[in-house]
């Protein structure tokens, strides 16, 4: 089926001198296809001057390329990458030959490196070195003016980058050259190679800092841009035949390069063969079976889950290297809190968007300016170590794949890093996949995989990099229910004989309640609750926890019946706390009854209201009321309920909480 698109007319008052924009620079070029003999083109580019001043030129101009590659790629990364004072200043240097005058670039450079400058004496006297009038300036003018297209292009490359890729390097074990050469440079190589392609093209044309600074002689720097001045004066003919083999080099560059002139990171590119849904690849032979289990005791109402009953057969425990390493860290900054652990600890990471959950990670890593944890592993503190010595592994939110890299490179790099022989650690890498059930995708690039394998590859990656702390970011929300239930169990099943510590965020309450020991309620970076999980299910201190339980939770000051609420109206409790202390009543959804008209009997919480919304959990329908007399409600019903009493979007309903249903949390 084609494809019709809306063409918009420009104005003519934008379009008309646009098209005389391009006239301008068009009709130069079409003056030298005009006036070129091409009879004679042959003859003119085999003569021996221009042949010789054509080998000075590639010869200059790559060892210019190779100066910039040198200097410029350090200088780029500085730029991208470090925040310092005078950066401004210093990017302005690296710009400054892009607008200066060749002619002025080159007796700045005599001022600097020529025999009376600052520099060119003691060249001359501690190494025999004269630039000006050899070969040497000739290529020192070339890189001065040449340089910046590649620290410009490069930069560009490096700030489109997520840092996220070099941190998760780093957190594997990788040190900073490590990481430099073997995930940054990969990853941003267009935007190296559209650098290097215009420093070359740049180099290849340079002809006023060359002559002003390097002179002009022939087979030592006379180059072909000089020829061309030249041969201006005596055969013009042979001046345009080499002018356009200048145009013919830079129009091939830019070309080729087709508008990449900033560069950018390696992008994903669609992937190359079908992939496996997640629900299949559970299912495929060898990557075992996720047969339904018992709903843990703890869930809240509501909260449903299928647990698979065991690991695939046939594959070996995770390997364990007998160490234990309890925690201790004492985080400050943003996050003001102190956290102890024992080994094989599980801890769930809670709290709402801002709460301070990923910068914890952060600073347990090393990574972040706004929290510093003072952190020890078993008998070593690690607090002044750099991330890639603290053997702290972290899955981030994104999962931070090197797209360059496949599924088996990716997980092997930590164990790679760490200086384990490439056969095991490929071999270790490939039992880490198998155990998440990805092993049959081993040679697919991350662009190849789903979101859920790509997920369950970046775990495997910081599992098998052996930490002694491991941090997972939303480990499993890429994840559909089915493969997340396998690979929370095999995730359980690994930690159950790790000997670190793992803190896990997550906003899922099954991850929570079936992954971790002890669940940590963060609120503005500092500790409200932290308590194993089946007391936070059953006396949520926040009531953003509460609600992310499944249940519902009103904040009010405690009364001698009950709950004097914060939104308005009361609420009626059968327990008493001190009076006027701080409060949170805990409602779970089971316990609100919805009717037509107002109830008789018991019920001593009976409020009028209206339905705002009605959504399916499993077998179950939740229905949100909303009332004037009190804060919104989530009522848990059938739906044969729902027929019976006829409820839709706007439907005035009575709601009403028995007494003895209110659980009441002092804060």
């Amino acid at each position: 089926m084609s494809r019709h698109r809306t063409r918009t007319r420009p104005p003519v008052t934008l379009a008309l001198p646009a098209l005389l924009a391009v006239a301008f620079l068009l009709l130069p070029l079409i003056g030298i296809l005009a006036r070129t003999e091409w009879g004679e083109v042959a003859a003119h580019l085999t003569s021996p001057g221009v042949v010789q001043a054509l080998r000075l030129s590639l010869f200059v101009s790559l060892w210019a390329l190779g100066l910039s590659l040198l200097l410029g790629v350090p200088l780029a990364w500085l730029l991208a990458r470090v925040p310092f004072k005078g950066k401004a200043f210093v990017r302005s240097l690296v710009l400054l030959p892009m607008v200066l005058p060749p002619t002025v670039g080159g007796v700045a450079l005599l001022l600097g490196f020529g025999r009376r400058g600052l520099l060119g004496p003691w060249l001359e006297g501690t190494f025999g070195i004269t630039l000006p009038f050899h070969t040497s300036g000739a290529v020192v003018a070339a890189t001065f003016v040449a340089m910046p297209f590649l620290v410009i292009s490069l930069e560009g490359a490096l700030g489109g980058l997520k840092q996220s890729y070099e941190e998760t390097a780093a957190s594997l074990g990788a040190s900073p050259v490590r990481v430099f050469f073997t995930v940054t440079l990969p990853m941003v190589a267009p935007g190296l190679i559209a650098g290097a392609a215009l420093t070359w093209a740049r180099a290849l044309g340079e002809f006023g800092a060359t002559i002003t600074f390097a002179g002009n002689l022939p087979g030592t720097t006379q180059t072909l841009p000089l020829q061309v001045y030249l041969l201006l004066q005596d055969e013009p003919e042979a001046a345009t035949s080499v002018s356009l083999l200048l145009l013919v080099i830079a129009m091939a560059v830019l070309i080729a390069l087709r508008g990449r002139w900033t560069g950018s990171p390696a992008a994903a590119r669609p992937a190359a063969a079908p992939e496996m849904p997640d629900e299949a690849a559970a299912a495929a032979p060898g990557t075992g079976r996720t047969p339904g289990a018992p709903v843990p005791a703890d869930l809240p109402a509501g909260v449903s889950a299928a647990l698979p009953d065991g690991l695939p057969d046939g594959l070996p425990d995770a390997p364990d290297d007998g160490g234990h390493w309890p925690l201790h860290a004492a985080v400050t900054g943003f996050n003001e809190l102190t956290l102890d652990a024992e080994p094989g600890t599980t801890i769930a990471v809670v709290g709402e968007n801002g709460a301070g959950k990923t910068t914890l990670l952060r600073a347990l890593l090393g990574l972040t300016p706004r929290a510093h944890a003072e952190l020890r592993l078993g008998d070593t503190d690690v607090t002044e170590l750099p991330p890639h010595k603290r053997q702290v592994a972290w899955v981030p939110q994104d999962g931070a794949l090197f797209p360059h890299l496949s599924a088996l490179a990716n997980t092997a790099y930590g164990l790679r890093a760490r200086r384990v022989p490439r056969a095991e650690a490929r071999r270790e890498a490939q039992l880490w996949l198998d155990r998440l059930g990805v092993g049959h995708l081993a040679a697919r690039k991350p662009a190849q995989l789903s979101g859920g394998q790509a997920q369950r590859v970046s775990l495997a990656r910081a599992l098998a990099a052996r930490p002694r702390l491991l941090l997972l970011d939303e480990p499993l929300a890429a994840l559909d229910q089915t493969t997340r239930a396998r690979v929370r169990h095999t995730l359980r099943t690994h930690l159950a004989g790790f000997g670190g510590v793992c803190l896990i965020v997550t906003h899922d309450p099954v991850e929570a309640v079936s992954l971790a020991d002890r669940v940590l309620v963060l609120a503005d970076g500092r500790t409200l609750q932290d308590a194993p999980p089946a007391e936070v299910t059953r006396h949520p201190r926040s009531p953003w926890v509460a609600r992310m339980l499944g249940r519902n939770a009103w904040s009010g000051t405690a009364s001698a019946d009950g709950l004097v609420l914060t939104a308005g109206g009361r609420l009626v409790a059968a327990e008493a706390l001190p009076e006027g202390s701080r409060a949170l009543a805990i409602i779970g959804p089971e316990a609100v009854s919805v009717h037509r008209d107002r109830p008789a009997g018991s019920p001593r919480n009976v409020w009028e209201g209206s339905v705002r919304e009605i959504t399916a959990v499993g077998s179950r329908l939740r229905v949100l009321v909303g009332s004037a007399e009190a804060p919104d409600l989530v009522a848990e019903i059938t739906p044969e309920a729902a027929a019976e009493l006829g409820l839709v979007d706007g439907s005035k309903v009575w709601t009403s909480v028995k007494a003895t249903e209110v659980t009441l949390v002092e804060l």
